[in-house]
């Protein structure tokens, strides 16, 4: 028993740290012309970097939950249930898996090549707009959804993809 208890209070920590890191990128914004950007997808991959998959899993679920639990945690402050459900939902669901796939590509060492984070971020990346898309796609129909849940956070996610690369190589490469 003491053993796991060892073990829990540590991975709980880092799981709440993640979720508290994530909520706060969240609400870090740089306002551009079409729309803004957030820190919460470039928080949420490096929550994948750092904790690994199982661990980044439950950090984004935890955050997820504080945010369900209505704790203002969410882009622009929101909060709610209501929020998973509406348009930016698919987006927030796509962070599980997101995070997910860049842990499981820290944990065999992708950290340790730059072409490697590059690719780790952008696969993560892709993740979460897919299922961005996908979900906005049921409720404004696909072309709108790729018009407006997309094509708008393009250029954010090339800057953020970029900047995760670069913070997982730095983070990996003395191990």
């Amino acid at each position: 028993m003491k053993i796991m208890h060892e073990k829990f209070i540590p991975s709980f920590i880092y799981c709440l740290l993640g979720a508290i890191a994530i909520s706060i990128a969240a609400q870090i914004t740089i306002p551009l012309p079409q729309i803004p950007i957030t820190g919460q997808s470039l928080a949420v991959l490096l929550v994948g970097c750092f904790l690994k998959s199982r661990l980044a899993v439950i950090s984004v679920l935890l955050y997820l939950l504080l945010g369900i639990l209505g704790i203002p945690v969410f882009a622009d402050a929101t909060a709610g249930f209501s929020t998973l459900q509406g348009n930016s939902g698919g987006f927030l669901y796509g962070f599980i898996a997101g995070a997910f796939a860049v842990g499981k590509f820290a944990e065999v060492g992708w950290g340790k090549s730059f072409p490697l984070s590059l690719l780790a971020m952008t696969i993560g990346t892709a993740i979460i707009l897919s299922i961005g898309v996908a979900h906005l796609s049921y409720h404004i129909g696909f072309d709108k959804a790729i018009e407006y849940g997309l094509k708008p956070f393009i250029a954010g996610a090339i800057v953020k993809v970029v900047l995760g690369a670069v913070i997982m190589y730095w983070f990996s490469r003395g191990k």
